[in-house]
């Protein structure tokens, strides 16, 4: 007889495709960079006690049904699209299994990152001008297929503490 975390891991691989519009990931491949599309963008009302979160929405903008899972790995930009210090660290440090988030017609993925914009890590300037050079956008990158997109900061964003943010894993949205 199964134990009870084999129990767990059932339920929420059933919820994850009852979220995910019933579809299986092992009927869909993972999604390419070409198929995807999506936007980091502030959520209102989360700014307090020096951090902000912004969420990560991921959509299929064409191809056939695919899927992505797990910690979005990501590289913030400047205006001129260049390399920003980024620091990607799980918010969620307990060992949790990635769930695959099919994205099907009207079906997309997100992720929530909490960070500090304006309180300076060790190193970084304190006066006169911001901790770190404000993020327009940023290179997104999905597994299981490495799939890359880049995706606007909305509104930009200064990420202190050199680029370091806490990120959630992949759900869907």
């Amino acid at each position: 007889m199964p134990t009870r975390p084999h129990w767990l891991l059932a339920a929420v691989a059933l919820a994850a495709l009852v979220l995910a519009g019933g579809s299986s990931s092992a009927s869909a491949p993972p999604c390419t960079g070409s198929q995807l599309g999506g936007n980091f963008v502030v959520i209102v009302g989360s700014a307090g006690a020096g951090s902000i979160s912004y969420q990560l929405n991921v959509r299929r903008v064409s191809g056939r049904t695919c899927f992505v899972s797990g910690l979005p790995r990501i590289q913030l930009l400047s205006r001129l699209r260049q390399p920003l210090p980024t620091t990607v660290v799980r918010a969620d440090r307990r060992a949790m299994p990635a769930v695959p988030v099919v994205l099907g017609p009207g079906h997309g993925a997100r992720a929530q990152a909490r960070f500090s914009p304006d309180v300076p890590g060790v190193g970084e300037p304190v006066a006169g001008r911001n901790c770190e050079r404000p993020a327009f956008s940023m290179r997104v990158t999905l597994l299981p297929g490495s799939a890359t997109f880049l995706a606007p900061v909305r509104p930009p964003t200064p990420v202190c503490e050199h680029g370091r943010m806490a990120v959630s894993g992949l759900a869907p949205a």
